[in-house]
């Protein structure tokens, strides 16, 4: 089982897109050589059709570059409901946010919240609006887990 600190959600909130902006680059780049190239000599086809390509190229990765922005901001939203949760336990449980583990990065129904400090296991039980929370003492079966700082 694997179990997320705080500073670890945050942290991973953005993520790393830099390869695909290069490939857009490339691609873009690619794009403009062969539409010039065409431009200079217009009876030779294949520069042409090189930039047709380097064309469906930076769409296909711009298509792609859109999919994570969603995903991404989707990720986010879910993100900013789980800190405050994180900080709340922390706080009625008397100890400190990095003492607070949770098995899922996006709050929801049923996860384990593990405070580290204790050893002692929580699921989550959450009202409908997601506004008020219940803990539940949980027993895990395999203790053994991996932390994600």
């Amino acid at each position: 089982m694997t179990f997320y600190t705080l500073k670890y959600i945050q942290n991973n909130q953005n993520a790393d897109r830099t390869i695909l902006y290069i490939l857009m680059l490339v691609a873009a780049l690619a794009m403009v050589i062969f539409a010039i190239l065409y431009l200079r000599d217009r009876f030779a086809t294949r520069y042409r059709d090189l930039g047709i390509i380097a064309l469906l190229f930076l769409l296909l990765f711009a298509g792609t570059q859109y999919e994570k922005y969603e995903q991404i901001n989707a990720q986010k939203s879910e993100a900013t409901q789980i800190i405050p949760f994180i900080k709340s336990v922390a706080k009625d449980e008397n100890v400190s946010t990095a003492d607070v583990l949770v098995n899922s990065t996006t709050l929801t129904d049923g996860m384990i919240v593990r405070i580290d400090s204790k050893n002692i296991d929580y699921q989550l039980k959450l009202n409908e609006d997601h506004n008020t929370y219940t803990l539940m003492q949980a027993h895990v079966i395999d203790h053994k887990v991996e932390v994600k700082n």
